[in-house]
């Protein structure tokens, strides 16, 4: 891993999201608020860059020094809302990890898996890693099991590697293999790169299909695997490093 330059400046979002505190989104946001001091400065602007050296506080906290990037792979239930809380009290991915993991850090999503997805769900420390995964340029492919009221033929599914618009909303190749009918169901397997608000289900749509059941089952290099509802586990360091070799050499960390 590359040594860190005290003199290397960086955008003040990417430093902030890299913290763990939130996405670079919204550390732009928090900063427009008035909710970031730097060297006892208040922030007005997200277009200013720091250093390893500069003293940055968010809601009157110093953010900590950054740790090393950590990575939870979480078996998210049916049933549950992917956010930190809800207005209407449902509940979320955190008051389930908090009943059964009550120990773990400060963690941020991976993207998001609707209310009624199950499956896996990546979680980790770090804002910038996390954006790194979430970027359509690096093609993470996301594989999901799909069960759907209707029916489709194989070469349907073959025109979806075409890629497809759908109410005005263009989504890229999309591999889908038909694997049985079941009844009135039919099981597949979906495996995308782009992650857009509900792709699958909206796809599934437009071939006339009603999805009833949706399962991520891996996300790039990482696979679910056994891992049982509700359950969570950590990458280790080593084997994180060796899955994503560029990410970290390039002194991402």
């Amino acid at each position: 891993m590359a040594p860190v330059d005290p003199n290397k400046t960086e955008r003040i979002a990417k430093v902030i999201a890299r913290a763990g505190i939130c996405s670079r989104r919204e550390a732009e946001r928090y900063i427009e608020e008035g909710r970031v001091v730097v060297n006892g400065q208040k922030l007005t602007t997200p277009a200013f860059t720091v250093t390893s050296k500069d003293k940055i506080v968010v809601d009157g906290k110093p953010i900590a020094e950054k740790d090393p990037v950590r990575l939870f792979l979480f078996h998210k239930p049916s049933g549950c809302l992917t956010t930190n809380r809800d207005d209407r009290g449902r509940e979320t991915i955190f008051d389930v990890l908090d009943r059964y993991e009550p120990k773990l850090p400060r963690l941020i999503t991976v993207g998001r898996l609707d209310y009624n997805t199950e499956g896996l769900l990546l979680l980790t420390n770090d804002g910038e890693f996390a954006r790194h995964l979430e970027h359509p340029d690096n093609k993470m492919v996301r594989v999901y099991r799909v069960r759907a009221h209707g029916s489709v033929t194989q070469e349907r599914l073959d025109k979806l590697k075409e890629g497809l618009t759908v109410s005005g909303v263009q989504y890229g190749p999309v591999t889908a293999i038909l694997e049985k009918q079941q009844g009135g169901n039919i099981w597949l397997s979906v495996s995308i790169t782009e992650g857009k608000n509900r792709e699958v289900r909206k796809i599934m749509e437009s071939l006339g299909l009603e999805v009833n059941r949706l399962i991520r089952l891996s996300y790039g290099p990482f696979v679910m695997g056994g891992l049982g509802r509700g359950g969570v586990k950590e990458y280790s360091a080593k084997a994180l490093y060796e899955l994503l070799p560029s990410y970290f050499n390039a002194g991402a960390v």
